[in-house]
């Protein structure tokens, strides 16, 4: 047996459908006993899975797949308890228990949400129980969207610190060109780097050109090396290839941190890529080299502009005089305190602006550029 891992597995909808665009029972069901037998090792997972448009369009009455927005939110009302009904009797039938867990973007911009989150995956992970993720399709506007559930599996790994991300796709990895049109794309099996030539090959995340569709993933992946968690892009029609991925011996790409790189924890993750900014504080070299190479903490003297309107425990971009992205950080001042604070010399702060820490942004609540290397 394999070292107990904490896995993130994501299933997208071309993997669970038929060619006429509804859930295909039969690829559930594989890709169920796949996990099962991951399950049986002893590993922890979390299934990220989509297909609840495609679950329940047909109920609706709709021949082919709504494109209105109102239309695949009510055809996903339905489809979400038909894919959970699926999955819940399939892993019942190992002896598992499903739960299902809907989530917007607004519950990783808040704080204490995202942790409640994260607290109760760890109770059903630590119970046995297997946590079916999904975005809520029905309720979700388009502003608060992930964007896709290859982000959203991502962010999920970072959540739970999982010890590997696997995501399923339609391609058998990331090549070095479109392998559609390139008979010659060669298979790239192991990355440690994602470099401006391999988001280049990848395409954009909304093109259909680029490596078979890739470029979502490799955002993904950004997301999810920043965490220090290893990440798997593979075929989901390929015999085995989740149990074979756990293992490291599946075709496909595995994606490895570099074992130098500082990897973030939860809070670090939730600052970098789920919190949102509310503003800016321009700093100067003195604080830029305190903050970044001494490990210290960004004083309030160090901060030569304001920008923008936030409160006190708002995450804020740290900008260099140069324009430079210095990294991001929890503000113990609000905009107004601090414009107030370089008025005045530090010893005539007035008690009404006074905070408990006198630092501007401390270093536990500090993540440097260099870390963040995907959008939110």
């Amino acid at each position: 047996m394999t070292e107990k891992k904490r896995i993130v597995v994501k299933i997208g909808s071309s993997s669970l459908t038929s060619r006429n665009g509804e859930i295909s029972l039969r690829k559930l069901v594989r890709l169920v006993d796949e996990i099962a037998l991951i399950l049986d090792e002893g590993h922890e997972l979390v299934l990220v899975s989509s297909g609840a448009v495609a679950a329940g369009y047909r109920k609706l009455g709709f021949v082919e797949r709504p494109d209105k927005l109102a239309e695949k939110q009510a055809a996903a009302s339905i489809g979400q308890c038909l894919l959970m009904e699926a999955y819940s009797e399939r892993f019942g039938s190992h002896g598992y228990v499903a739960s299902q867990i809907l989530i917007t973007r607004s519950d990783f911009l808040d704080q204490k949400r995202y942790m409640n989150a994260r607290n109760t995956i760890q109770v059903l992970l630590e119970r046995g129980a297997v946590p079916i993720v999904n975005e809520n399709d029905t309720i979700t506007i388009k502003q608060l969207k992930f964007g896709d559930n290859d982000t959203l599996s991502a962010k999920v790994a970072g959540l739970v610190e999982a010890d590997q991300l696997i995501i399923l796709s339609d391609i058998d990895g990331l090549y070095d060109d479109n392998p559609r049109t390139n008979p010659d794309a060669k298979l790239l099996e192991i990355v440690h780097e994602i470099t401006p030539e391999i988001e280049a090959a990848a395409g954009d995340s909304d093109s259909d050109v680029g490596t078979g569709g890739m470029g979502s993933k490799i955002e993904a992946v950004k997301i999810s090396l920043a965490a220090g968690i290893e990440t798997f892009i593979g075929d989901a029609i390929k015999p085995n290839i989740l149990f074979d991925a756990v293992n490291h011996k599946a075709k496909g790409t595995y994606f490895k941190p570099n074992a130098d790189q500082e990897d973030l924890d939860v809070r670090q993750h939730w600052i970098a890529f789920n919190s949102g900014t509310k503003g800016e504080v321009i700093i100067d070299d003195g604080a830029r080299v305190a903050i970044t190479e001494e490990q210290s903490h960004l004083l309030p003297q160090g901060v030569r502009e304001v920008k923008g309107t936030f409160d006190c425990g708002d995450v804020v971009i740290i900008r260099h005089l140069n324009g430079d992205e210095v990294g991001r950080g929890v503000i113990n001042y609000s905009a107004d305190q601090l414009r107030e604070i370089k008025r005045l010399k530090l010893r005539d702060i007035p008690d009404h602006i006074k905070v408990t820490k006198s630092e501007a942004i401390s270093q536990d609540d500090f993540v440097c550029h260099t870390n963040i290397t995907a959008p939110h």
